[in-house]
Protein backbone atom coordinates (compact mmCIF):
# COMPACT_ATOMS: atom_id res chain seq x y z
CA UNK A 1 0.00 0.00 0.00
CA UNK A 2 1.80 3.34 -0.73
CA UNK A 3 1.38 5.86 1.75
CA UNK A 4 -0.76 9.03 0.41
CA UNK A 5 -0.33 12.48 2.38
CA UNK A 6 -1.69 15.63 1.98
CA UNK A 7 0.28 18.65 0.01
CA UNK A 8 2.78 20.32 2.50
CA UNK A 9 1.87 18.28 5.02
CA UNK A 10 5.61 19.12 6.96
CA UNK A 11 3.66 22.32 7.75
CA UNK A 12 0.99 21.18 9.10
CA UNK A 13 0.32 20.44 13.13
CA UNK A 14 -0.63 16.81 14.30
CA UNK A 15 -3.93 18.69 15.37
CA UNK A 16 -3.96 19.93 11.56
CA UNK A 17 -3.68 16.76 9.93
CA UNK A 18 -5.73 14.78 12.04
CA UNK A 19 -8.35 17.12 12.06
CA UNK A 20 -8.73 17.02 15.48
CA UNK A 21 -8.29 19.06 19.25
CA UNK A 22 -6.31 16.59 21.42
CA UNK A 23 -6.57 19.31 24.25
CA UNK A 24 -5.14 22.38 26.25
CA UNK A 25 -1.77 21.08 27.16
CA UNK A 26 -2.39 23.66 30.29
CA UNK A 27 -4.76 20.95 31.61
CA UNK A 28 -2.40 17.83 31.20
CA UNK A 29 -1.98 16.15 34.36
CA UNK A 30 1.68 15.26 33.63
CA UNK A 31 4.77 17.16 31.62
CA UNK A 32 5.25 14.82 29.06
CA UNK A 33 1.18 14.50 28.17
CA UNK A 34 1.68 18.15 28.13
CA UNK A 35 4.71 18.21 25.50
CA UNK A 36 2.75 15.56 23.75
CA UNK A 37 -0.14 18.10 23.30
CA UNK A 38 2.47 21.04 22.65
CA UNK A 39 3.89 18.90 19.81
CA UNK A 40 0.12 18.39 18.62
CA UNK A 41 -0.12 22.51 17.74
CA UNK A 42 2.86 22.96 15.98
CA UNK A 43 4.37 22.05 12.37
CA UNK A 44 5.91 19.13 11.73
CA UNK A 45 8.69 21.05 9.99
CA UNK A 46 9.82 22.48 13.39
CA UNK A 47 10.27 18.62 15.02
CA UNK A 48 13.51 17.79 16.58
CA UNK A 49 14.73 14.63 16.98
CA UNK A 50 13.85 14.59 20.46
CA UNK A 51 9.82 15.57 19.42
CA UNK A 52 9.78 12.68 17.19
CA UNK A 53 11.08 10.19 19.58
CA UNK A 54 8.69 11.32 22.13
CA UNK A 55 5.65 11.45 19.57
CA UNK A 56 6.97 7.89 18.43
CA UNK A 57 7.24 6.59 21.65
CA UNK A 58 3.44 7.53 22.45
CA UNK A 59 2.13 6.29 18.97
CA UNK A 60 1.40 9.77 17.48
CA UNK A 61 0.29 10.30 13.95
CA UNK A 62 2.90 7.81 13.44
CA UNK A 63 1.91 7.94 9.26
CA UNK A 64 3.23 11.68 9.53
CA UNK A 65 6.07 11.20 12.44
CA UNK A 66 7.79 7.63 10.25
CA UNK A 67 8.71 9.47 7.74
CA UNK A 68 10.13 12.13 9.54
CA UNK A 69 12.41 9.58 11.32
CA UNK A 70 13.56 7.75 8.25
CA UNK A 71 14.48 11.18 6.93
CA UNK A 72 17.09 11.68 9.84
CA UNK A 73 17.87 7.62 9.95
CA UNK A 74 19.20 8.07 6.81
CA UNK A 75 21.34 10.47 7.79
CA UNK A 76 22.60 9.00 11.22
CA UNK A 77 21.18 5.99 11.82
CA UNK A 78 22.52 5.98 15.29
CA UNK A 79 20.86 9.81 16.05
CA UNK A 80 19.88 10.66 19.74
CA UNK A 81 17.15 12.70 21.08
CA UNK A 82 17.32 14.00 24.70
CA UNK A 83 17.29 10.17 25.98
CA UNK A 84 19.92 8.40 25.21
CA UNK A 85 21.93 7.17 21.98
CA UNK A 86 20.09 5.30 19.40
CA UNK A 87 16.59 6.60 21.33
CA UNK A 88 15.03 7.66 17.61
CA UNK A 89 15.53 3.81 16.28
CA UNK A 90 14.77 2.45 19.45
CA UNK A 91 11.39 3.89 19.54
CA UNK A 92 10.66 3.31 15.44
CA UNK A 93 11.52 -0.27 15.95
CA UNK A 94 9.29 -0.62 18.68
CA UNK A 95 6.18 0.85 16.87
CA UNK A 96 3.20 -1.60 17.30
CA UNK A 97 3.70 -4.36 14.51
CA UNK A 98 -0.10 -3.50 12.94
CA UNK A 99 1.30 0.26 11.77
CA UNK A 100 3.88 -1.84 9.94
CA UNK A 101 1.88 -4.31 8.43
CA UNK A 102 -0.06 -1.20 7.41
CA UNK A 103 2.97 -0.03 5.99
CA UNK A 104 5.28 -2.05 4.20
CA UNK A 105 6.86 0.38 2.36
CA UNK A 106 8.12 2.60 5.46
CA UNK A 107 8.72 -1.27 7.49
CA UNK A 108 11.28 -2.02 3.90
CA UNK A 109 13.03 1.62 4.20
CA UNK A 110 13.93 1.23 7.65
CA UNK A 111 14.89 -2.75 7.48
CA UNK A 112 17.09 -1.81 4.19
CA UNK A 113 18.48 0.97 7.12
CA UNK A 114 19.14 -1.57 9.50
CA UNK A 115 20.04 -4.95 7.63
CA UNK A 116 23.44 -4.25 7.90
CA UNK A 117 23.91 -3.11 11.37
CA UNK A 118 21.92 -6.20 12.94
CA UNK A 119 24.88 -7.43 15.07
CA UNK A 120 25.47 -3.74 16.37
CA UNK A 121 21.66 -3.50 17.60
CA UNK A 122 22.25 -6.73 19.08
CA UNK A 123 25.46 -5.44 21.22
CA UNK A 124 23.50 -2.16 22.02
CA UNK A 125 20.31 -4.32 23.45
CA UNK A 126 17.88 -2.66 20.74
CA UNK A 127 15.63 -4.96 20.22
CA UNK A 128 14.05 -5.54 16.76
CA UNK A 129 12.03 -8.53 17.02
CA UNK A 130 8.61 -6.83 17.13
CA UNK A 131 9.94 -5.45 13.57
CA UNK A 132 10.76 -8.35 12.52
CA UNK A 133 7.60 -9.82 13.06
CA UNK A 134 5.53 -7.64 11.65
CA UNK A 135 4.31 -9.71 8.84
CA UNK A 136 4.13 -13.30 10.67
CA UNK A 137 1.11 -15.11 10.31
CA UNK A 138 -1.15 -14.07 13.69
Amino acid sequence: MKLTLENNWRHKSIENLEKQNFGNPNEAPTNMVKRCLELCKIPLDQFTVEDLRLMIGQDFSLRYLIPLAIEHLKTDIFVEGDYFPRDLLKNVLSVDTKFWADNKTLWTEINELIKNKRDELSLQKIPTSSFDTAFDEK
